[in-house]
């Protein structure tokens, strides 16, 4: 029995659209048109992008991107936050604008929140917060295993952390990456745009800009602006020892219809928070839920920092 052909709505969400921005409502609009500061700080011999909202002296709130993506992954969100907080957002090593590394590990990540939260002047209203989504709740833990006191807490977002039953059956990975393609015109990558995992997307005006922020223009035409050989030169360690071994308080958020993160995973990772630490699962939302519901996931936010940690 043959296969079926891919989901053209799965592996390439933009490609009918043949380079065209789709219509966007007045919200995004508005939102990607509060340009943030744009910044640089170099961290063990890499520049590293930054990206901040709000005024200084704020209390601080750190947003960090998953693997492949970007500080602008959170254009259209930190604006919404930044009326209360001083928002940053970097691109880690390896991604968006920041430089690529021979090596990649957890402590380096960690250093580049450090010097970002204080480049950005997030700690001047006394310990800020961390919120990461996906691979960036790696660093963003490694971070808050290091001093009690430093983060007033941490937001891990659709994690890919999973129960010790579906780990038994997940493939490792082998070490192997390939170079990028390089397209031939802008049109051409934009309609090989895919999020990881793949997922429906019904707010096209997001991938979109995400995507356009993701390539680089290169000799030949255009390719992806993160760092193909990353996961072949990165070694994560126990991953539910990163959750148990934080010195601030955890909240976690998931999404109801993440194919990453399924209901036994959330069950497993919220057995291992502290008693009493804040769960949200957010309602038609996939994996990459700053995509999916962007303005649910903006009110969940508010409302957790207004009320947590006490």
């Amino acid at each position: 029995m043959s296969e079926l052909p891919p989901d053209p709505n799965l592996s390439a969400p933009l490609g009918h659209l043949e380079g065209d921005a789709p219509p966007a409502p007045d919200w995004f609009r508005d939102a990607v048109a509060v340009a943030p500061e744009v910044g640089r700080v170099t961290v063990k011999g890499a520049g590293i992008e930054t990206f901040a909202w709000g005024e200084r002296g704020r209390p601080g709130l750190l947003l960090l991107h998953g693997n492949g993506a970007h500080a602008g992954w959170w254009r259209f969100i930190a604006p919404f936050l930044a009326g209360h907080y001083r928002v940053a957002a970097p691109s880690w090593s390896g991604m968006g604008g920041s430089d690529w590394r021979e090596t990649y590990d957890l402590d380096t990540f960690a250093d580049e929140i450090e010097a970002v939260a204080t480049e950005a002047g997030l700690f001047a209203a006394g310990p800020p917060v961390m919120v990461g989504h996906s691979f960036g709740c790696f660093p963003m833990l490694t971070e808050a295993g290091r001093e009690a006191g430093r983060w007033r807490g941490a937001v891990i977002v659709d994690p890919p952390i999973f129960s010790p039953e579906r780990r038994t059956g997940r493939r490792r990975e082998d070490g192997r990456f390939a170079p990028h393609r390089i397209y031939p015109t802008l049109e051409a990558a934009l309609a090989r745009f895919r999020f990881a995992p793949m997922q429906p997307c019904e707010t096209l005006y997001v991938a979109d800009l995400i995507a356009r922020e993701s390539l680089k223009e290169v000799a030949g035409g255009w390719s992806w602006r993160f760092d193909p050989s990353l996961w072949a030169r990165l070694v994560l360690p126990d991953r539910a020892a990163m959750v148990r071994d934080a010195r601030c308080p955890l909240a976690l958020v998931t999404g109801d219809r993440s194919d990453l993160m399924r209901p036994a995973d959330a069950a497993y990772v919220q057995g291992l928070l502290p008693p009493g630490s804040p769960r949200i699962d957010l309602p038609e939302a996939y994996h990459h839920v700053m995509v999916d519901q962007p303005l649910a996931f903006v009110a969940a936010l508010r409302a957790l920092l207004a009320a947590w940690p006490s």
